[in-house]
């Protein structure tokens, strides 16, 4: 078994729609290159806009 990381040091990167922070989960191990979002509600938000176009809400 590897040996256990810290929090701190799981890596990390932007959300595609809100821009904060999230790091690694052992969930998207196998798919860390394609995982964009950082939650349900980022990636559903993306898409509705998606939809719209780029200049819906002006």
């Amino acid at each position: 078994m590897p040996p256990m990381r810290r929090k701190g040091d799981l890596p990390e990167k932007p959300c595609a729609q809100c821009g904060r922070p999230f790091a690694w989960r052992r969930k998207w191990a196998r798919v860390w290159d394609e995982v964009r979002y950082c939650s349900e509600r980022c990636r559903r938000q993306a898409a509705a806009e998606g939809r719209r176009g780029p200049h819906a809400s002006r």
